[in-house]
């Protein structure tokens, strides 16, 4: 059955909304999540068209007649072509599975998802063509539609709406399936907003506090005041209270979106607002508590206190929080408390606030980033020895330069050991410090039951902790359990909506199970929200497996190219597409090149193994995979499932090289 519902595209159109996508005609804009797409006029002018037809077949002649003017007639198919597949890498659509675009070979396409329109009404009901057809009196009426009056879809059953010349039938037609799907929604709306508040798990996001001291330099201490309140919100009550994570709510930062639209966005029936200002012996924290269905204030309260007792105030906030959301939905049953263990509290502000300002440095991601937090966390534990959530933090940013390669992980992984270690001394519920030693089991150690166990135990611990699913998604796929990864990740992504991360991880889980046109359409749309995201450089990969040696290699073309390491890694794709499409010449001569490097710029060992694969050189690559297993790569964690080492599989260097890092069969 296809949803659809007519519109006029005359009628000045506000938004179409379809899954988790906004596309505004007016101002030529796409949004995924709230956050605008980079896509061509073109394929936005196709895309537009198709939404005011959902469900209805539209011609390529007809594509041709109203996108395309008669001087482009000659490049008219390539143009289409080269549009839908634009617009599928900016939906994540793949063609043989669409979950938008579908295609009808020789004839045109078909929009196929649920299409929401948000429009005037009036302008429907003086169009002209509507007026004759259905004898409608022309009265002014501005109102907009409201939440319980916007336009929404009937089924149309398998037939198709026949198309015809005369204006009067087709907008005639329009009007009745408008004013019968308006009355048909209002009436459910209005039949939901009934009921009592459904049972079940709430979802909360913790706005960015805004910084009201006027010291740009104290932004850290207003972003850690949000990561913070999200960790006390998230221990809570997780049975019944999902956290967003900070990564996604770090988007709306210094904007003025609207609640209702960031509710949509998130996925949220709670958002937690505030701000803060603070000189040196005194603070005042505001917050208000706004349901995102009416944006109706639930709760609010403005706190006036010394800096010494913060972490007291957030445990009774998230305490007050919680219980406003329960009485509010109607649960009165027993609340767990959010307030820190005396294990886990810093026994020195400073310590408290130094911790915050690591923090705030680790989640850049970034080379000075995480040199700055490890400088933070060791004076925070040099300000209180015994602070275990500083040690987390040492451990949390030792473990993340070693996935990154930023030094040899002999030199890396020990240090985030003995400080993973140290803060599990101090508080054995720490979920940042099992979340750490569960990589470093599994990266460095190759103790894969020691990973599984404690990311089990990170996420038993804090179930609204995105980073442990994320992690533990990806330790799943490593081990050939897609299954289970994709509901993991999808976990990690319903509390982190707007990840990059999340979601390109969530494409390199498909391309690990060999799902490769599912990969490249996730990768895109990652892509079209981040230009230049490095974990979308995948994608190549992905086109070589489908044998399209062209797109991978235009692709490759886009990487940046800032530093000699950027060059590196560019020539070892470079080299493996080369091989794999019989341009050994081309291959060698990249091949040449990046040895040249590496005798003056030594590199990690693992990345040229994909290179002689290419090339065939099969006992190149095991040579590289045997230095790999010394240097304790963590790249070696995806010898089982990564499909570039398929012509590695039939030699029995390969079984025993996994049974080595524990993922024999």
């Amino acid at each position: 059955m296809f949803q659809f519902f007519a519109v006029n595209m005359s009628t000045p159109i506000h938004v179409f909304r379809f899954g988790p996508f906004e596309s505004r005609p007016s101002s030529r804009e796409l949004y995924r999540h709230g956050l605008k797409l980079k896509v061509r006029p073109q394929p936005l002018q196709l895309l537009n068209l198709l939404l005011s037809r959902p469900g209805q077949v539209v011609t390529r002649e007809s594509l041709r007649d109203q996108l395309w003017s008669s001087e482009t007639f000659v490049d008219f198919e390539q143009g289409l072509n080269t549009a839908v597949k634009e617009l599928r890498a900016a939906l994540g659509d793949v063609a043989s599975d669409p979950h938008y675009i579908q295609t009808l070979p020789k004839l045109g396409y078909r929009f196929i998802g649920l299409v929401e329109v948000v429009a005037r009404p009036v302008s429907l009901i003086r169009d002209v063509n509507l007026q004759r057809g259905l004898g409608v009196a022309s009265k002014p009426d501005d109102r907009n539609f409201s939440a319980t009056e916007e336009p929404e879809f009937v089924e149309s059953g398998e037939e198709e709406v026949a198309e015809t010349k005369s204006a009067r039938g087709p907008w005639a037609l329009a009007l009745i399936v408008a004013l019968a799907a308006g009355g048909y929604f209002y009436w459910s709306r209005l039949h939901t907003r009934t009921q009592p508040a459904a049972a079940g798990r709430r979802m909360l996001a913790v706005l960015p506090f805004e910084n009201l001291t006027g010291d740009a330099s104290q932004e850290y201490f207003s972003d850690g005041l949000t990561e913070e309140m999200i960790a006390q919100m998230g221990r809570t009550d997780p049975e019944h209270l999902g956290v967003i994570a900070r990564t996604s709510v770090m988007h709306y930062k210094n904007t003025k979106q609207q609640v209702d639209q960031i509710g949509r966005d998130l996925g949220v029936q709670y958002i937690l607002e505030g701000s803060v200002r603070r000189d040196a012996d005194k603070m005042r924290i505001t917050a208000q508590l706004i349901q995102t269905k009416d944006q109706s204030h639930v709760w609010s309260h403005q706190y006036d206190r010394t800096p010494n007792s913060l972490l007291s105030l957030q445990g009774e906030i998230a305490q007050e929080i919680s219980d406003a959301i329960q009485l509010a939905v109607g649960n009165r049953g027993p609340m767990q408390t959010a307030l820190a263990a005396p294990s886990s509290a810093p026994k020195s502000y400073e310590a408290y606030d130094l911790y915050l300002q690591g923090r705030y440095f680790w989640n850049k991601r970034t080379v000075d980033g995480f040199h700055r937090s490890v400088d933070c966390f060791e004076q925070a534990i040099g300000r209180d020895p015994d602070y275990a959530r500083a040690h987390a933090g040492l451990a949390d940013s030792y473990t993340l330069m070693a996935a990154y390669y930023m030094a040899p992980q002999n030199e890396l992984i020990p240090k985030a050991r003995a400080a993973a270690l140290k803060a599990l001394e101090l508080d054995g519920n720490l979920v940042e410090a099992h979340v750490s030693l569960a990589v470093i089991a599994r990266n460095y150690d190759w103790d894969w039951q020691t990973a599984e166990k404690e990311f089990r135990r990170a996420i038993a611990l804090d179930p609204n902790y995105a980073t442990g699913h994320h992690w533990y998604a990806e330790h799943l796929a490593f081990s050939g359990r897609f299954d289970e990864s994709f509901k993991e990740i999808e976990r990690a992504r319903q509390l982190d909506p707007l990840s990059l991360i999340i979601q390109a991880d969530k494409a390199a889980g498909l391309y690990f199970a060999r799902q490769y046109d599912r990969a490249i359409a996730q990768f895109r749309a990652v892509a079209a929200m981040e230009p230049g995201f490095s974990r979308t450089q995948m994608v190549a990969n992905a086109y070589v497996q489908e044998g399209r040696f062209s797109e991978a290699l235009a692709d490759v073309e886009t990487w940046p190219r800032q530093n000699g390491n950027d060059l590196a890694w560019m020539r070892c794709e470079l080299i493996y597409i080369y091989g794999r499409a019989s341009q050994p010449e081309r291959a060698r001569h990249e091949l040449d090149e990046l040895l040249r490097y590496d005798r003056s710029h030594p590199l990690d060992p693992m990345i040229f193994v994909t290179p002689y694969v290419g090339v065939g050189d099969k006992d190149q690559a095991f040579a590289a995979l045997e230095r790999s297993f010394v240097a304790h790569s963590p790249g070696l964690v995806t010898l089982r499932v990564e499909p570039a080492f398929d012509p590695l599989r039939s030699d029995p260097r390969f079984d025993d090289l996994l049974r080595r890092v524990g993922l024999a069969q």
